[in-house]
């Protein structure tokens, strides 16, 4: 009999997890515990050996160390939400930007490019920038953007607008035609990709996540979190509450939630329980 064939979502979602293994996820040192893991937690080093097994591929020999894990993961992160996004046009349409560049970070964007005149400002008068921070110059780990659209292409399928004869949607950011000069994107969703999540990174994500929601001109971007983290009261951290992020979602949560089921840690199993009902954190492929 002819073994059919993964589902594409399925295929996609696996050569991620093979990117992961194959360049970031491994041992450390001479320690036993894997690279995801909270080498001072029996719980961790468990549940992340468990779920590694689960997903079954080799680990990396010589895994990164330090901030390159982490650029690394959302490299491959942003290359796995671009080839999934590319199959749902239909659903998404739309010409769009990915990058784990910053470059001028939020400003460069319709919603935000008020902040440059106010990081004029700033840089000019050292008094003031003491006094107001520099809180407002948030740069994401990972950006998709929509590039604004053409009236050819709003009136692909009817007439909806004649730019020689109406003052009509003159003010949308949408339409191309309504920006003068560079063409400027708008920002349509935020990554924060955390390799590992601790109580530090979990306070910089909301921080950055609520300085997007403050400073805005415009709807709020799509603000979510991924992470490896094995631990779930870790990822109760970031995943627990409402009012900043959309939402936490995990790298490999199927094969968490059987690790935990196996590694019979029951208080562990009632946290990612409580946040998986609680429609706190879901799966890179919801994503």
């Amino acid at each position: 009999m002819k073994k059919t064939k993964p589902a594409l979502f399925n295929q996609i979602r696996r050569r991620y997890h093979e990117k992961l293994f194959k360049n970031v996820l491994g041992s450390r040192g001479k320690s036993k515990g894997l690279n995801i893991a909270d080498s001072s937690s029996k719980s961790s080093l468990k549940i992340a050996k468990l779920m590694v097994e689960r997903i079954g591929l080799p680990l990396c020999k010589n895994p990164p160390v330090g901030q390159t894990a982490g650029t690394l993961f959302g490299q491959f992160t942003t290359e796995f939400v671009q080839k999934a996004f590319s199959f749902l046009q239909h659903l998404r349409p739309g010409n769009w930007i990915y990058s784990t560049t910053g470059g001028t970070g939020i400003a460069g964007f319709v919603q935000y490019q008020h902040l440059l005149d106010l990081k004029k400002v700033l840089d000019e008068n050292p008094d003031i920038r003491a006094t107001l921070g520099g809180d407002y110059f948030v740069t994401p780990d990972v950006i998709i953007a929509r590039i604004p659209v053409s009236d050819k292409e709003i009136n692909k399928n009817k007439t909806l607008l004649d730019a020689n004869k109406e003052d009509v949607s003159k003010l949308t950011p949408l339409r191309l035609s309504n920006q003068s000069e560079n063409i400027v994107s708008i920002l349509h969703a935020i990554i924060s990709c955390k390799w590992t999540m601790r109580s530090d990174r979990a306070q910089n994500i909301r921080t950055e996540a609520l300085n997007l929601i403050r400073n805005r001109k415009g709807h709020t971007p799509h603000i979510v979190a991924v992470t490896l983290e094995p631990l779930p009261t870790r990822l109760a951290s970031i995943a627990m509450g409402t009012g900043d992020i959309d939402c936490t979602y995990h790298g490999a949560l199927y094969e968490l939630i059987d690790a935990v089921t196996e590694g019979g840690l029951e208080d562990q199993e009632e946290v990612l329980r409580t946040l998986i009902n609680g429609r706190r954190l879901r799966d890179i492929s919801d994503l």
